[in-house]
């Protein structure tokens, strides 16, 4: 989508407003959410990261307004979670404006289901009562130039969001050499303190060229941000999440957590821990879409479980707790049912035997169900 075309035609006047708005002095509220570049993984503090980089723009920008900033980026995560947490990290706190990026976490070669997941994530963000702007972000991984910003910026252009594609800028400017891999990026993928420089310059550029054009059509028909039919068959719009706060499942060895939770970065509270060969747990849910989620350990060996949806042994998952990657546990979400039967599922998860002394316990996080 060309520059003008965006002014012109997408929700970048709901953009424009919120600078009005800024301008004439009003409270704000600049959020982000994504995974861990978002979250400012590799930043040396997180003052460095771009989400903050891009926050301190609106507060230089506007010096005349109050601005409040809500970071909703948790490492490691997808668009399938994120269409489970949006409320609580992210809606509650009323963003006016939000810069949503799963381009690095969604997974190629699942385009469909992540696109559908995504379209979820978009529309909740949408159709919240604050009706903020949104900025789409496709961060991308430096050393192979992969990411799923074509499935997701379809999902953008359908609802006239506009998008920065890193891919499409810097990396291809490092391609061209004017940067190294090793300026940008430690390890392939998360920007170090300059990388997030420029990220944060690339979002920056989008929004002073919105700044240049605020002024112009302030009075356009808001029928242009009215949220049409979806894409997708956009099962996961109003997903939910089950942990030990909203569910009372059936325990025989599986126990709760009792530590306290503290904060949307502490992701391994609140679920339930199985510790032996044979515990079980089971839920009873209505649902047409499943997915359960389980920690992955670094710290091996780790416990295995398998999970039976309605009874049906032969099309049993197996949820690996042990995580083959070092740079810290995983919260893994496996879809075990897309688009079935909208009805009361059965699913059980027991621990396998895997005739290990000592293994770390089995964490179940939560059911996310759609």
């Amino acid at each position: 989508m060309e520059m003008g075309d965006i002014m012109e035609q997408s929700y970048v006047t709901r953009l424009k407003r919120c600078m009005r708005r800024a301008e004439d002095g009003e409270k704000l509220t600049i959020g982000f959410f994504g995974g861990s570049i978002t979250q400012g993984c590799a930043a040396t503090e997180h003052e460095k990261s771009y989400s903050y980089r891009v926050f301190e723009w609106w507060k230089s920008t506007f010096p005349q307004a109050e601005f409040s900033y809500v970071n909703g980026g948790i490492g490691g995560t997808t668009s399938h979670f994120g269409a489970a947490r949006v409320w609580q990290d992210l809606l509650m706190y009323r963003p006016d404006v939000v810069v949503v990026d799963f381009s690095v976490n969604d997974k190629t070669g699942q385009e469909d289901f992540f696109q559908e997941t995504y379209e979820g994530v978009i529309r909740r963000i949408l159709e919240s009562e604050a009706k903020p702007a949104v900025l789409i972000l496709n961060n991308v991984y430096y050393d192979s130039g992969s990411n799923v910003q074509e499935c997701h910026n379809a999902v953008g252009d359908w609802y006239h969001i506009p998008h920065v594609s890193i891919r499409d800028t810097l990396y291809r400017r490092m391609k061209e050499g004017q940067y190294q891999e090793k300026e940008l990026t430690g390890d392939g993928l998360h920007p170090s303190d300059k990388g997030h420089e420029l990220v944060a310059g690339e979002i920056i550029s989008f929004l002073n060229k919105v700044k240049a054009d605020m002024w112009k059509n302030e009075e356009k028909d808001d029928k242009k941000n009215m949220v049409h039919a979806p894409m997708t068959a956009n099962a996961y719009e109003y997903t939910r999440r089950l942990t030990i706060r909203e569910s009372l499942p059936e325990l025989s060895g599986f126990r709760t957590d009792p530590e306290e939770k503290a904060g949307h970065l502490d992701l391994f509270k609140n679920g339930w821990i199985g510790s032996r060969a044979g515990d079980r747990i089971v839920f009873e849910e209505e649902a047409s879409c499943i997915g359960v989620q389980f920690r992955q350990s670094v710290t091996r060996p780790a416990l295995r479980a398998k999970v039976v949806l309605d009874g049906d042994e032969n099309q049993a998952r197996i949820l690996d707790g042990n995580f083959e990657e070092d740079w810290g546990d995983c919260a893994q979400l496996i879809p075990v049912l897309h688009h079935g039967k909208k009805m009361k599922h059965r699913i059980e998860i027991e621990i396998l035997d895997d005739q290990l002394e000592e293994a770390v316990p089995f964490y179940l996080m939560s059911l996310i169900l759609a």
